[in-house]
């Protein structure tokens, strides 16, 4: 079995996280999504853990931040081309997404 990666992330709305999850092309696996959770399918072995915020509290004893005012967590996708990197970037500004830094192309 591979290794499997679960980013875990506290949401003040689920449904509305789901919708934009969903709206940059990722799926929701059913079996891991309940009121209080849901699990985004980013590939065979990355996903994202949206929670509220109750059931957040569970895993950590240390409260979230809020994401308005501060970091918490840095993540980058690779995608197959340029025109790939604008149409997300594109359809994640339209979803709801705050662009707070174009992308940027390396050489690798």
């Amino acid at each position: 079995m591979s290794a499997q990666i679960f980013i875990n992330l506290p949401v003040s709305d689920l449904d509305a996280s789901k919708a934009f999850y969903t709206s940059l092309g990722f799926t929701i696996n059913e079996q891991f999504t309940d009121e209080n959770a849901s699990c985004v399918v980013i590939s065979d072995t990355i996903y994202v853990m949206l929670l509220v915020p109750k059931y957040f509290a569970q895993f950590s004893e240390k409260e979230p931040v809020n994401a308005a005012t501060h970091g918490e967590v840095i993540n980058a996708l690779g995608l197959s081309s340029e025109a790939d990197v604008d149409a997300a970037l594109a359809n994640a500004a339209s979803s709801g997404a705050n662009v707070t830094k174009l992308p940027t192309k390396d050489d690798f």
